[in-house]
């Protein structure tokens, strides 16, 4: 039998027929079968989990999984889906021809691989765990919003949420370059974004380019005036701009101006040494060409008369609209005295921006008007005058070359000090590399260990299994053993039982018939 001590896990299976069938589990067996067999385990585990990461790092290896890059954007507008000038931002500018082309450059790699590494490149954008869940929960009270609150359960919608973190994935394996090249290209090119960026965004490249571009003295004298004052027109509405974006009243360490110096640099060379010689040729009739000269004067006028007319219309049709635009209403309900409701008008966004349409169309109408007189008046001139001396027409050209490089310079201050706006202030943090892409020994084994988790984890959960199956099975079986055993003793302690019983009563019948011939024998 089993011992009075020993815990037991019993586990009766009758038979309809025979109810004497039992099995019997021991506790103590199986945990002893566990300890029997833990070695065995242990190193069947570590064998399995050696041949699972070595089947994991084969399989990696083989593959070439890609290699990859997280970055951020930071500036204003990106949360909307905006590039720093207002478009919608592409994120596929990050592997851009020039961007790649100069990243190969910089590591003397051939520009024949361009196309096999662009095509290689993707972007994703990461979206944050709470904002899908809020765009899930908006889209579900949509779809179950009544015709009572669909209105509000659309305005929910109109929430979008865009990526401000991207990754850039290279997956190198049919490029030809190993993983230790391809971690390298691709970290100079997000280098290389960042001066792409700068040049994209930052300060205007055409700006600084119109002066040099144009050889203003293959032009008439009153021609080149024009082109100095587009060029300075554009560089004043640009130092605006920035002079109006700039919260920090920043000052060029290199420069020592800042915008708003810039700006008035510009209108005082705009108002005293432009409107000086224009007065001097218009007076004077100076003219290399007097009869070309009216002729671009008649195509002047005629042309901002046209614009003139233009922008009349455009005007008339914008004050036509902010007339019969109905704004926005909000109904305040009676508080029951009087039952009369209230009703007040607000500004909405698109009434705004017909204000600021009218504004501005207006501006740019009463300046091509100015323009339209100012043509007339220098076309009356050379109509009526002589043309100038050579002595005139030299001091001219003379006065034109120093203007030329006051602009050229002021231009290539505006440059300088713009560049380290962007670069320090406006767009310090605009692009970020959070992390850079790695292609060591380390991250090798990182990459290998992260792909052989699961099967590591299959394997030994499979391995678990079978340990724990065939302890508890040895385990039933040795306990229904030791049953069996116990039992078939119980029997023969009971046969021998009966043998000595039989043997005692004949021991006494034996003994009575003694007794009884001895008293015969007395007797005699």
């Amino acid at each position: 039998m089993a011992k009075k001590d020993e815990k037991n896990l019993n586990i009766t299976i009758k038979n309809q027929d025979d109810n004497k069938d039992t099995m019997v589990i021991s506790l103590s067996s199986i945990f002893k079968h566990l300890k029997k067999y833990f070695a065995v385990w242990l190193a069947v585990a570590v064998i399995g989990g050696v041949l699972a990461t070595a089947y994991s790092g084969f399989k990696t290896m083989v593959a070439k999984p890609s290699i990859t890059a997280l970055v951020s954007f930071t500036y204003k507008g990106i949360e909307k889906g905006l590039d720093p000038a207002g478009r919608t931002f592409d994120a596929n500018s990050l592997k851009s021809p020039t961007v790649i082309e100069g990243a190969l450059t910089s590591l003397d790699i051939d520009i024949d691989n361009l196309d096999s590494i662009r095509k290689n490149i993707s972007i994703e954008g990461i979206i944050p765990e709470d904002a899908i869940n809020r765009i899930t929960a908006y889209k579900n009270i949509y779809e179950t919003a009544n015709t009572g609150n669909l209105a509000a359960a659309q305005a929910m919608l109109d929430v979008a949420f865009y990526p401000t973190t991207y990754k850039v994935h290279f997956n190198y394996g049919e490029t030809g370059l190993s993983r230790s090249e391809s971690a390298q290209v691709l970290n100079a090119m997000l280098q290389e974004y960042r001066g792409y960026f700068y040049k994209q965004y930052g300060f205007n490249q055409s700006l600084g380019t119109a002066v040099p571009a144009v050889d203003y003295t293959n032009y008439d004298y009153a021609e080149q005036i024009d082109i100095f004052d587009d060029t300075l027109t554009t560089l004043e509405k640009y130092l605006k701009n920035l002079a109006s974006d700039d919260t920090n009243l920043f000052r060029s360490n290199q420069t020592g101006f800042s915008f708003n110096d810039l700006y008035r640099a510009a209108q005082t060379i705009e108002s005293i040494d432009l409107d000086r010689i224009s007065s001097l040729i218009t007076v004077n009739n100076i003219t290399k060409d007097k009869n070309a000269s009216i002729s671009y004067c008649n195509y002047r006028i005629e042309n901002l008369e046209r614009t003139s007319s233009s922008l009349k219309e455009r005007l008339n049709t914008i004050e036509d609209s902010i007339s019969k635009y109905e704004k926005d209403t909000i109904l305040i309900f009676g508080n029951g005295t009087d039952g009369n409701d209230t009703s007040y008008s607000q500004a909405s966004e698109e009434y705004d921006k017909l204000i600021n349409q009218r504004v501005s169309t207006s501006t740019e109408l009463a300046d091509t008007k100015q323009k339209i007189e100012f043509y007339k008046s220098r076309k009356n001139a050379l109509s009526s005058n002589k043309t100038a001396s050579k002595e005139m027409k030299e001091n001219v050209e003379g006065q034109l070359a120093d203007l030329g490089v006051k602009i050229k310079d002021l231009v290539n201050t505006t440059e300088l000090t713009a560049q380290e706006y962007y670069e320090n202030v406006e767009f310090q943090n605009a692009y970020n590399i959070l992390v850079p892409a790695e292609a060591s020994a380390v991250s090798s084994i990182s990459t290998i260990i992260h792909n052989a988790i699961m099967p590591i984890a299959l394997a030994e959960a499979l391995i678990l299994i079978i340990y724990f199956a065939v302890s508890f099975i040895m385990a039933l079986i040795h306990s229904n053993k030791k049953t069996a055993l116990a039992d078939g003793d119980d029997d023969d302690d009971d046969d021998d039982d009966d043998d000595a019983d039989l043997e005692d009563v004949i021991e006494e019948i034996e003994e009575a018939a003694e007794s009884v011939k001895e008293s015969k024998k007395k007797k005699k």
